[in-house]
């Protein structure tokens, strides 16, 4: 008799497999000769990729056929890691930081507000686009944003202590974390109350972001009101001291000091200055290098910006005097007086860094008021204004709003014609510069550089940390380390490198209430913003949003001590009156060495993490 067969779940499920399965997870169960196949059907294994993919150039490209041939890919792909992760420290250390001081003077920021705005929302972008590329698959949201916020605010904050100590901005380093330790709480309440999380309540944590940032603004409106009335004051009272003739009594002098004292400790938190450059190099001193000891914090003088931008002022009729010399110097890669005193590892380290500083002085203008002529090149930013929109456009279509069945590469043909538009408007704009700018100085609208520098800086760090991330992930795929443990451990710091290196590069420029602030802000945007807006977006596409799904195994030990680190930055922050010390910061960093230590010992099954075991109910039971 002869019966047709139905497919049943089981064998869609198994037709779909390649289709379906995750590429890193996958491939390295297959054996060496069947890998290629499996990543020719596997839509995982291009999705997953960003600018290179890994798995099929290991598998079809290389044809790695044994672990010794795994191993020469993995040393040589960490190279390629180390030269990303050079790319990303030298943008955001000559250009990102830069221009970000310059927008927050331009839009009159304090130096926290600017840390908790600006600042954060370019240093938690990464994630964000992350947890939104992810949405589809089942991980740890939860987990993965209280990681990476344990990482921002302890580790790195910690860093900025220790590097450079300071004194905080009391009020405000108390409203945040105030409303830190508010906005944890109120997550952790909404998933451990209900079943699931309700769009109502991704919404409400999306208002109570909005409700800081509200508060945060007003806060520096209300301490600029306060200046102008103590201005008033102190006016007031040398006014009617010289118009009656009255001697300073200790009234009078009371008063004045307390005005006076009030006033000094308000202004140091109003409007950002740009500070003179320091050297990050210090001389060498007798005694360790690792040390407990504060040094006191002395606050260098703001710069004239008038006078460095005319700087060697040339009072020449030709506005294109030098023009070709100033070009070639400004895309020289390595300075000649920097090779010549160079030793031989710092010769190599220039040789390493060099690509890296041609591709960025071509594509984004530099825009830094610390230097001669604000970095003005005149004809090298007249080929930024048509180049660096043109780039932006091509490669953002390309890569970020791609085809995911394909390669970016492939894209390039179908991009190529927005970046032709936008030379409609853009090559007249250069022509204009070129005829109404001058060598000499910058123009008045130099500032508007800063648009391109942002959006330059922003795309290439947000593509060195999205590939530094990818190859973590097919390192620790090739090892076999666990995906949580990786999600929880090893991404946070590979997403925050970015934020690592522009923390610490303005704490050594003078900028530590920014650096600090952004820490703190960008770690609450992390736990509250970004994980509300992945919660509305999962929601949506019907994904599962209970408090297991979300907080993984790592969850709950990264709430603790999460937790437990705001609770002594707010002790230790009221108990030295809000001056941080080396001592502080060596402790805050021990607080996210010691969720490395519990990942570590729950990853090796030696202590049993903080969550609830999978119940099998008796089948025979009645």
């Amino acid at each position: 008799m002869d019966e047709t067969y139905t497919p049943n779940l089981l064998d869609t499920e198994f037709a779909d497999f390649s289709a379906t399965a995750n590429c890193y997870a996958v491939m390295l169960t297959f054996p060496f000769s069947k890998r290629c196949e499996f990543v020719k059907k596997s839509s995982h294994c291009l999705t997953g990729a960003n600018f290179v993919p890994y798995m099929h150039l290991m598998a079809c490209s290389l044809e790695c056929k044994n672990q010794f041939e795994e191993h020469v890919f993995v040393a040589f792909f960490s190279i390629v890691w180390f030269e990303l992760l050079l790319c990303l420290g030298y943008v955001v250390h000559y250009y990102y930081t830069p221009a970000l001081k310059a927008v927050s003077r331009m839009l009159h920021m304090s130096e926290h507000l600017a840390g908790v705005t600006i600042l954060a929302f370019g240093n938690t972008t990464t994630d964000l686009f992350y947890s939104l590329t992810a949405l589809n698959d089942d991980v740890p949201v939860l987990a993965n944003s209280l990681a990476n916020s344990l990482f921002m605010v302890m580790f790195i904050g910690g860093l900025v202590c220790y590097v450079s100590p300071f004194k905080m901005s009391s009020y405000s380093t108390i409203r945040d974390l105030l409303f830190f330790i508010f906005g944890v709480e109120l997550l952790d309440y909404m998933l451990i109350t209900g079943e699931r999380v309700q769009f109502t309540e991704c919404i409400l944590l999306i208002a109570v972001y909005v409700i800081y940032l509200t508060v945060c603004v007003f806060d520096v409106y209300l301490v600029r009101i306060t200046l102008k009335s103590l201005r008033n004051q102190i006016r007031d009272l040398q006014e009617t001291v010289e118009l009656e003739n009255l001697a300073d009594t200790d009234a009078i002098v009371f008063k004045r000091k307390e005005l006076q004292s009030r006033y000094d400790s308000l202004i140091e938190d109003d409007r950002i200055d740009i500070l003179q450059r320091r050297s990050t190099w210090r001389p060498l001193i007798k005694g360790p290098t690792f040390t407990y000891m504060t040094r006191r914090s002395q606050r260098r003088e703001a710069l004239n910006i008038s006078a460095n931008r005319l700087r060697n002022y040339r009072h020449a009729s030709n506005t294109n005097h030098n023009l070709f010399r100033e070009f070639f110097v400004a895309i020289n890669p390595i300075s000649l007086d920097d090779w010549r005193q160079a030793d031989m590892l710092t010769r190599l380290f220039y040789i390493a860094v060099a690509p890296i500083t041609l591709i960025c002085t071509i594509y984004i203008p530099l825009v830094d008021y610390e230097l001669e002529k604000n970095g003005w090149s005149k004809l090298l930013n007249c080929i930024h204004i048509f180049l660096n929109p043109a780039i932006t456009l091509i490669m953002g279509k390309a890569m970020l709003f791609r085809d995911k069945s394909k390669l970016w590469y492939y894209n390039i043909p179908g991009a190529l014609i927005y970046g032709l538009y936008s030379l409609v408007i853009t090559v007249p704009l250069a022509i204009f510069v070129m005829i109404n700018s001058s060598t000499r100085c910058p123009p008045p609208y130099h500032w508007i550089y800063m648009l391109m520098n942002l959006t330059g800086s922003m795309f290439m760090t947000f593509q060195c940390a999205t590939e530094i991330s990818l190859i973590m992930n097919m390192i620790s795929s090739i090892y076999d380390v666990p995906t949580d443990f990786m999600s929880a451990t090893i991404l946070p710091i590979a997403f925050a490198l970015s934020q690592v290196v522009a923390s610490v590069s303005l704490a050594l420029q003078g900028y530590e209430k920014m650096a600090y602030a952004a820490t703190i802000g960008g770690a609450y945007l992390n736990v509250i913003m970004n994980t509300g807006i992945a919660f509305f977006a999962k929601s949506i596409i019907g994904k599962n949003l209970t408090f297991e799904c979300v907080s993984g195994t790592y969850g709950v030990t990264a709430y603790i001590l999460l937790i437990l680190g705001l609770a002594t930055t707010l002790l230790w922050t009221l108990i030295l009156n809000f001056n941080s010390r080396r001592s502080v910061g060596i402790f805050s960093m021990s607080i996210y060495g010691l969720f490395l230590i519990f990942a570590i010992l729950i990853k090796s099954r030696i202590i049993h993490a903080y969550n609830k075991d999978d119940f099998i109910a008796d089948a025979l039971k009645s």
